[in-house]
């Protein structure tokens, strides 16, 4: 059995409060014995005025919540999952990135989201996250103290793609960080990262942004850790029932991944499909 903890923020539009926030979370965790800790899409900064937001956005070298992160990590002995952080790219533009940080305080893996959120919803909200990100490239698999691990941010969670290709390179959990809206996570937060789940027989971590944040938006929350059957083992709370920041706990058993894809073994079953590539 290995533990991972889950830290369910609010971020605001300052990086220092929210890196000292995030430092917190890591000494918590150690003191709850996680292995690991992950934290939700977009820990350093949450700020929808991108005017303002631009001002407080750096490079990797120069941003102070990844400096915070890598040496707390390294002062506590935990590996950390920063969900991403909003990295000022060479070319101008931005990329939500998440990085994988080990105990020793280095970067192990990073990855920029691939699906950008660009949508108009019933509520009247509309989002253009094409407007100031890049988008990824690249699927990113690392291994960590919970085994291989997969990476997704937020909107990725609806394009199986992903999830079908992260299934193929054999990860034991995958992370899907976020910060949704709370008509789509009402919708439909619940129901695809247990899909998730159940499709790559494999843990999922979830760690979100909740309630009522400075730049005026309001998340979703419901934090989650599933296993690989489906079942939920951590629920946070959100908007809807008075959940808020904190740091959850769940207990990850290989055993458990084990016993499911032996008896329902569909990554082993998969046949290739007329226009796509065989697993």
């Amino acid at each position: 059995m290995t533990r991972a903890a889950l830290f369910q923020m609010t971020t605001g539009i300052d990086p220092q409060a929210n890196a000292a926030a995030i430092v917190d979370a890591i000494v918590q965790a150690r003191a709850g014995s996680a292995a690991m800790l992950f934290t939700p899409e977009m820990s350093g900064l949450l700020d929808r005025k991108r005017d303002r937001a631009r001002a407080a956005i750096r490079g990797e070298g120069d941003d102070v919540v990844l400096a915070a992160v890598r040496e707390a990590a390294r002062r506590e002995g935990i590996w950390v999952h920063i969900g991403s952080l909003a990295i000022a790219r060479e070319d101008g533009k931005w990329a939500n990135r998440a990085f994988v940080i080990d105990d020793a305080g280095e970067i192990r893996a990073r990855y920029d989201k691939l699906h950008m959120f660009d949508v108009d919803l019933a509520t009247g909200e509309s989002w253009r996250e094409s407007n100031a990100y890049t988008a990824g490239e690249e699927v990113v698999t690392v291994e960590t103290p919970l085994g291989r691990l997969g990476l997704a941010i937020c909107y990725d969670v609806r394009f199986p793609a992903l999830f079908e290709a992260l299934g193929r390179a054999g990860c034991d959990v995958i992370a899907i960080p976020a910060a949704f809206t709370v008509p789509t996570g009402k919708a439909h937060w619940h129901l695809m990262q247990r899909a998730r789940a159940v499709e790559a027989s494999a843990y999922v971590l979830s760690a979100a942004q909740v309630g009522r944040h400075e730049d005026g938006r309001e998340t979703y929350g419901h934090s989650l850790g599933i296993d690989p059957w489906g079942e939920v083992l951590l629920d946070m709370g959100g908007a809807d029932d008075g959940g808020s920041a904190g740091v959850g706990f769940v207990d990850l058993d290989p055993a458990r991944t084990a016993e499911v894809r032996t008896q329902l073994p569909s990554l082993a079953n998969r046949r290739a499909i007329a226009g796509q590539p065989a697993s």
